[in-house]
């Protein structure tokens, strides 16, 4: 069993660096044992899952950087807004939210009503909730 285990490591190990797995679950799909099995061999917290979890790390962050790579060159909106999104400072991003509400606005809108698909919706402030 143990020279079964070792040679399972060693295949898992090939299969988590050919760069196209990033889950412990893609390794163990391309594997010929069940996933319970795996973690009986491979509990969280040893070695060998922590030398694999390393090895999909760094394929992430190579995936990630190459995404941003393309858009960074791409002429596609909808990339450049990503991208823009995620290198923003907070109020940029508040400001690229469509769906984003400040405080100031609820509380601007305190006692306006709402008729949302025929329901009347009363927006008030928490204070007011209090009373």
């Amino acid at each position: 069993m143990k020279r079964d285990k070792n040679e399972l490591f060693e295949q898992a190990k090939k299969i988590a660096v050919s760069k196209t797995v990033i889950f412990v679950q893609d390794i163990i799909d391309k594997l010929p044992v069940s996933k319970s099995t795996f973690y009986e061999y491979y509990p969280d917290g040893s070695e060998e899952l922590d030398t694999l979890k390393k090895i999909l790390d760094t394929n992430k962050v190579a995936i990630k950087e190459h995404l941003r790579y393309k858009w960074i060159h791409s002429d596609n909106a909808t990339l450049q807004m990503a991208l823009y999104k995620l290198t923003s400072n907070d109020e940029e991003h508040r400001k690229l939210q469509q769906n984003y509400i400040s405080q100031e606005t609820i509380h601007e809108l305190k006692n306006t009503e709402l008729i949302i698909s025929g329901e009347k919706f009363a927006l008030k402030n928490n204070e007011d909730n209090s009373k």
